[in-house]
């Protein structure tokens, strides 16, 4: 059984205003100038959000100078010794700017509410993420991990319950953190897959046939790349020669198998 996730998706975003192309109050600025407001001085405010002094007068004045006012004011002497206020401009800024930051809470979270499968979501978008040279990759959850003195081998079930083997290292397996229940990728280079029409009487050692219809050729004077639609939403995809293309007769709606064997298989996982 497959773990649920300790750290479900979050939606989150950030807000910010801009004048004349320039970022002016993002969050982490008004919450600098929030605690001037609190704490009445630069040095402390600038202490409590986690920058230098030099870095909050910086901000200080790039925010006075795009403001349409002053925010922010600094006193000399007194009784106190001087010290850093915000204008009654800066206080209107950051009271506006919290309401901003409300109503982007709010709208977050009627989003956030209105996506069902968020999860499955965010898995979606690191899967299409993924920049690798092969030409076909599969998602899937790890069924079954047999483990022997130096390779293991890796079955991945796909959606539809297709399978791929794979077999790799055991130092592999490990790095991985592969066991059962948890996603992971196969990765098939399209000059691995070997095309049949009818493979299913044969005895041959790869361990990995895939049968379904042609949905795409691409022909070409040396090669041709064909593209087998598997079913439930996966393909796959073989560089063979013009010759074995035109001698297996093959073409669009034509039956074929893909064959590959389990040391052509990569795993990951992200």
């Amino acid at each position: 059984m497959q773990r649920k996730d300790k750290n479900p998706m979050e939606l989150t975003g950030s807000l910010w205003l801009q004048k004349s192309g320039k970022k002016v109050f993002a969050e982490e600025r008004i919450a600098l100038l929030d605690k001037i407001g609190e704490l009445g001085s630069i040095t402390k405010a600038a202490k409590a959000v986690g920058i230098s002094y030099k870095t909050a007068w910086d901000l200080v004045d790039l925010m006075n100078n795009l403001a349409d006012k002053p925010l922010v004011e600094r006193s000399v002497g007194g009784k106190g010794g001087g010290g850093t206020a915000l204008t009654q401009a800066g206080l209107r800024v950051v009271e506006q700017f919290h309401i901003f930051e409300e109503e982007h809470r709010r709208f977050l979270e009627n989003i956030g509410s209105r996506i069902a499968a968020g999860d499955e979501l965010y898995a979606f978008l690191r899967r299409i993420s993924l920049k690798v040279s092969a030409r076909n990759i599969f998602a899937g959850t790890v069924t079954e991990i047999t483990r022997g003195a130096v390779n293991a081998m890796v079955v991945l079930t796909l959606k539809g319950g297709a399978s791929i083997t794979a077999t790799i290292t055991q130092a592999s397996v490990d790095a991985l953190e592969l066991q059962a229940g948890k996603e992971a990728y196969a990765l098939v280079k399209a000059s691995s897959v070997i095309l049949g029409t009818d493979l299913h009487s044969l005895k041959i050692s790869a361990r990995n046939l895939l049968c379904g219809s042609v949905s795409k050729i691409i022909d070409g004077p040396v090669n041709a790349e064909i593209s087998v639609d598997l079913g439930e939403g996966n393909s796959i995809s073989a560089v063979i020669t013009h010759e074995s293309a035109s001698d297996m007769g093959l073409g669009v709606g034509s039956h074929a198998c893909a064959l590959f064997k389990a040391s052509s298989v990569i795993l990951g996982v992200v």
